[in-house]
């Protein structure tokens, strides 16, 4: 008998589904989904991204149906199934049917199952209030502080962003001209597109025309303020778009990062966008560049936690334990970039988290250690008077511009050191 459509991109989200348990994000696992079809690939990709995102929202709809949780991976089909209907519009018939195959191949306890799965999707697929169940909340370790922070309406509104889900956001190279259908300006200067589309396909992809970065995080060069000719170092540097700006607006960049692997990601893009710069595969914390430098941009390790909007997996990977860890090495990455500035000069610090000991708290910090650095508030085009921290640091929400589609969430500040 012929599989039903769709059946292997069902498989392979799955498979990424169950590959969280053992501690693999959804990136870790794209390998994985190569030996299928360009369309299938997307598919699986879209189906297990947001299977997550709406995971909760699922459990409860199954709740009504299922006298006790099943296994994991029945769950899992459950949870898969009752989204790509509820969600992503399936066929009922056709999802049912899929979901009671891929059941009866999960063995003998699969087999079992199959009855069960297909009588609760059944009852699934004439559920009417999906829409309004609430958003997924924030993990426990997560929510406390944000709520604490921002207050519970803040909270909510950022959880009904993470269910949304991000667009599509490109910074252009300086000067290109391109017409993307369907693109729209931000406020900020990036272009956004909304909908699933193949970014190689784009007009301007092949000219290195932009790249794709979140329009929050095309922030923090914005707020450097390159100029051409200066010496920058762009510090924890992949996977790169922070320094196809800088070599873009003119500056003499090295990068440096810790991976090989994604520097080598970073170079497949200089070279697509006819850019250049300096990389370096080096600890930062032990990098020493050759000659005095003008400004550093330092888009430390953290959390990531602002950016579960566009990655879904996160909350199910993470339990908070390595914040203190993170915080810490956040310290003393500042404390090597301040090292590294003349009398003068300046540098930007970056977080892609929610939390303030990685974002507000850390600056507060490093002005107490830090003596002769003083903060320099945003003056940029399209931000938003809100944005701004009392101190003058710049705090990104992912409720932030909910009716152009939000953004992801990221902590900037800008510091100059006395001359």
């Amino acid at each position: 008998m012929a599989k039903p459509p769709g059946d292997d991109a069902r498989r392979a989200a799955l498979r990424l589904i169950s590959g969280l348990r053992d501690g693999q994000s959804l990136s870790d696992q794209a390998a994985a989904l190569r030996r299928l079809a360009p369309a299938d690939q997307a598919r699986a990709a879209r189906l297990a991204a947001e299977t997550l995102r709406h995971r909760a929202r699922a459990d409860a709809v199954l709740a009504r149906f299922l006298s006790r949780r099943t296994a994991p991976q029945v769950q899992d089909l459950l949870q898969l199934a009752t989204v790509e209907m509820l969600e992503l519009g399936g066929a009922p018939h056709g999802v049912v049917d899929a979901a009671v195959n891929l059941t009866r191949g999960l063995g003998r306890k699969g087999q079992a199952a199959a009855g069960m799965v297909n009588a609760v999707l059944r009852k699934v697929a004439r559920v009417e209030d999906w829409d309004a169940l609430p958003p997924q909340r924030l993990p426990d370790w997560l929510r406390a502080p944000v709520a604490a922070t921002w207050g519970e309406a803040a909270t909510l509104a950022i959880e009904a962003a993470h269910q949304a889900g991000a667009p599509l956001d490109l910074t252009l190279k300086p000067g290109a001209a391109v017409e993307i259908e369907g693109a729209r300006p931000l406020p900020t200067g990036s272009l956004r597109l909304d909908g699933g589309v193949q970014v190689s396909a784009l007009p301007g992809y092949a000219e290195g025309a932009w790249w794709v970065q979140d329009a929050a995080a095309a922030l923090a060069v914005r707020l450097l303020e390159p100029q051409p000719g200066e010496r920058i170092a762009d510090l924890c540097a992949a996977p790169g778009g922070k320094t196809l700006q800088l070599a873009a607006a003119g500056a003499e960049v090295t990068a440096v990062d810790i991976s090989k692997a994604r520097l080598a990601r970073v170079a497949e893009n200089l070279a697509r966008c006819n850019l250049s710069a300096r990389l370096v595969a080096a600890d930062a914390l032990d990098w020493q560049p050759e000659g005095a430098l003008d400004a550093v941009l330092l888009d430390a390790p953290c959390s990531a936690t602002g950016t579960i909007r566009r990655h879904p997996d996160l909350p199910f990977l993470r339990d908070g334990s390595g914040i203190a860890g993170l915080a810490e090495l956040q310290a003393r990455l500042i404390d090597r970039a301040v090292g590294m500035l003349p009398s003068g000069g300046r540098m930007v610090y970056a977080t892609c988290s929610l939390l303030p000991e990685e974002g507000e708290a850390q600056i507060a910090a490093a002005l107490a250690r830090h003596p002769d650095l003083r903060i320099e508030p945003p003056a940029l085009p399209g931000i938003e008077p809100e944005w701004v921290t009392p101190e003058g640091g710049l705090r990104l929400r992912p409720d932030h511009w909910p009716e152009l589609g939000g953004m992801d969430g990221f902590f900037i500040a800008r510091l100059r050191k006395a001359g």
